[in-house]
């Protein structure tokens, strides 16, 4: 199966320290639909996984933040792509639940869904726990240099066997032009 895992917030659009609390506010990154619909076209099944903490810190409840992905996911299907399911997180880190990364729980549902081995599947991240929790899970972990992904390759070294591209549109074009027949 064909399958990539997405972080949300600074890998499909502008993420905000004020956190993304209304659909107004969400904004995608320039080239992430087209990534999306390139990853879709290409035969991808394709999953968000994202921290919202925002929701128990009541910045937003739970109908505000299916508004955001109502939107999110009209936009990629206006761009021709299909994100097929949202997994999130809506708790504190200080709750300290099993699914907010860099705990890999969102990676495990993502595995139950598509009742697969994650082995070797892209996963995009912007952040340390991103990388983190996928590679817990043996997804080969990506880091984008938007949102927060070029203020960590700043101050640390990344394991080399994780991989670093600029945006979303330059991990689909790689990805598509790996697997092309």
């Amino acid at each position: 199966m064909k399958l990539v895992l997405l972080d949300r917030d600074g890998v499909i659009n502008f993420d905000s320290k004020e956190y993304i609390k209304s659909p107004k506010e969400w904004l995608p990154i320039p080239g992430s639909m087209q990534a999306i619909a390139l990853l879709t076209q290409a035969g991808y099944r394709v999953a968000v996984l994202t921290n919202q903490s925002g929701v128990g810190r009541g910045l937003y409840d739970l109908q505000t933040l299916a508004q955001i992905h109502e939107k999110m996911l009209r936009n990629v299907q206006e761009a021709g792509g299909k994100i097929e399911i949202i997994f999130y997180c809506p708790h504190l880190p200080e709750q300290n639940c099993d699914c907010r990364k860099p705990k890999p729980g969102l990676f495990f549902k993502a595995k139950e869904y598509f009742a697969c081995d994650l082995q070797g599947v892209w996963a995009v991240g912007d952040s340390k726990r991103d990388l983190e929790a996928s590679a817990v899970v043996g997804c080969q972990p990506v880091l984008v240099k938007t949102g927060n992904g070029a203020a960590l390759l700043a101050k640390e070294t990344l394991p080399k066997e994780y991989l670093v591209f600029d945006d979303l549109l330059a991990v689909a074009q790689a990805l598509t032009a790996e697997h092309q027949v």
